[in-house]
């Protein structure tokens, strides 16, 4: 997407001069064609180059990782072959390169997720061994040690044999791209930062006039847009290494969505980052390849184990195919390339990952659109209450005018906005809207939400459907007292990815699959599933609404009620 017209200027130079020579008369001794000029020669090449670029996830040599820094080469495993056969390869340094420092306060994260990661100059010499040409550091790990440690990182990136990039002594130097031509390809190397600023030290965001990380978290961040716009002018392919996401979630957010759209139009050709911990989708914006998630790659435990390596060819005019090489992470932390019948289900279960992401499966497709989020509450009136005959009636413990009419946008499995309906209680009605808000926010796809008398009031056939509902005056299965549902104080999320687990049941009977899903680790999980620690759990729990995944003797794990239901 950058600047492509040189090459054509010079052929078609070299083309009107031979045009010229077409008088009627020939000479009786024509001149050899004389060979072409080392510029016409390279101008050529560049015309026809194909290159490859792989791409991994976080990187870090903790704990029992250490020993890795004392070997000379193989530290990576087999794994590298696939680096090193890549034209140029780049990864994320989850660390600050240092041994000094005082570890940073950390005060603007949450007090129960702080780490603090560095590593020796060591690691640097290690990725260059393994074949890494490029590496980010620009994360919310490499001000861990203050400014100390920054500055000790930029200055081992001085002396290294791999590129460093995503820090500065200012933000223009920060946002610098690594330049470097491959065959003739000129290709622009850029990473920044766009989750949470850990703390109140500056090296956290660079600034005009002081060291730190490139920072893009701001809705639209005006000087990564612009470095990528000057790079697109010059250089055949753009790339940006992102630090993006929310952890654990494999689909994108909607601030991700956004930026890679942003950086789309600003001329990138490559947009790909990790930070969430496991594997997410890839595919087109556009003529931009992006790729949502690398996950982990060398890393200290192996509770997320999928990664891989991400690997594009690009000519002159940017991507023209990709591939998935499929790895797991060892226990003693390495990445082990899957082979054999087992890597076809691998690359298969990365592909199907794009299902989430609105991304297009082919170079020119238009990515899904990115609305904001829109909500809507109103009074139950005549013909909606006409509509409701089959979820509310005569002895419903809830009249009518105590309840509301919801309209929420979320997104499908596909990734497309969608705008779904529920009815709730006036009382939880502004709250609900909020709560499926955050959801919109972070990604979290939801199959379908319409009002339960879609499916004639019947429980079992909307489940069946994988509805999202709430109000539906009925008993609590098996009993003859009122379920929460009457109250309009519940809602029952994707059943099928959810089932009410119960001895001897499972409803939806399609949800078996899902019902012995670990939900209480960091084990990753499929889209739409909920688990202990996602943003669907801690979403209701803001508005005072408990999950049923927590109930002791059955685990309803789409249900979630007010706690003040009755």
């Amino acid at each position: 997407m950058g600047g492509r017209t040189a090459g054509t200027a010079v052929l078609l130079v070299l083309g009107l001069a031979l045009s010229s020579c077409t008088e009627a008369t020939p000479e009786p001794s024509p001149a050899p064609t004389p060979e072409p000029t080392a510029q016409e020669a390279a101008i050529l090449d560049e015309e026809s180059g194909v290159i490859t670029l792989a791409f991994a996830g976080d990187v870090h040599f903790e704990a029992h990782l250490t020993r890795l820094l004392d070997r000379s080469r193989g530290a990576l495993g087999p794994i590298a072959a696939t680096l090193r056969e890549a034209d140029l390869a780049m990864l994320n340094l989850e660390s600050p390169v240092t041994v000094r420092g005082q570890r940073d306060p950390k005060e603007l994260e949450d007090p129960d997720n702080r780490y603090h990661f560095r590593t020796s100059p060591r690691a640097l010499d290690v990725l260059a061994a393994a074949g890494v040409d490029v590496v980010s550091v620009a994360n919310n790990h490499v001000g861990d040690y203050g400014a100390v440690g920054l500055a000790d990182t930029l200055a081992a990136a001085r002396d290294a044999d791999v590129e460093v990039i995503g820090i500065g002594r200012d933000e223009a130097e920060a946002l610098t791209p690594h330049r470097v031509t491959r065959d003739g390809i000129d290709v622009a190397f850029l990473a920044a930062d766009s989750v949470f600023r850990e703390g109140s030290s500056d090296v956290w965001a660079a600034g005009p006039d002081s060291p730190g990380v490139a920072a893009a978290r701001r809705a639209r961040p005006a000087a990564l847009l612009e470095a990528v716009r000057s790079a697109a002018e010059v250089d055949d392919v753009v790339v940006v290494y992102l630090h993006w996401g929310r952890e654990r979630q494999s689909c994108p957010t909607q601030k991700q969505r956004l930026l890679g759209r942003q950086l789309a139009e600003a001329g990138a050709d490559v947009v790909v980052g990790s930070h969430s911990h496991v594997l997410g989708g890839a595919g087109w914006s556009g003529d931009t390849y992006v790729g949502y998630g690398l996950g982990n790659f060398v890393w200290y435990h192996n509770r997320q184990p999928d990664t891989g390596v991400l690997s594009v060819s690009v000519d002159r005019d940017g991507v023209v195919d990709d591939s998935w090489t499929p790895a797991r992470i060892a226990a003693g932390g390495r990445p082990r390339p899957v082979a054999g019948p087992a890597r076809g289900a691998a690359v298969n279960r990365w592909a199907d990952l794009q299902r989430c992401t609105g991304l297009a499966s082919e170079r020119g497709g238009d990515q899904a659109d990115d609305p904001a989020y829109t909500s809507s509450v109103r009074r139950i009136g005549a013909t909606l209450a006409e509509r409701m005959s089959t979820s509310h009636g005569p002895g419903c413990p809830v009249p009518l005018r105590d309840l509301r009419y919801l309209r929420m946008t979320h997104r499908d499995f596909d990734g497309v906005a969608r705008t779904g309906e529920m009815v709730v209680h006036r009382r939880y009605a502004r709250d609900v809207t909020l709560a499926f808000g955050r959801l919109y926010d972070v990604g979290f796809p939801i199959r379908r939400m319409r009002l339960v008398d879609d499916y004639g009031g019947d429980d079992d056939r909307s489940m069946a459907a994988n509805n999202t509902s709430g109000f539906n005056c009925r008993r609590v299965a098996g009993q003859t007292t009122w379920s929460d549902h009457a109250y309009g104080a519940a809602i029952d999320i994707n059943p099928i990815q959810n089932p009410y687990v119960r001895p001897g049941s499972i409803d939806p009977p399609s949800g078996r699959g899902f019902a012995r899903v670990d939900r209480a680790g960091s084990a990753p999980v499929t889209a739409g599933v909920i688990h202990a620690s996602d943003p669907v759990v801690s979403a209701f729990a803001r508005i005072g609404w408990q999950w049923g995944g927590y109930w002791l003797s059955s685990k309803d794990y789409q249900h979630f009620a007010a706690s003040d239901a009755r």
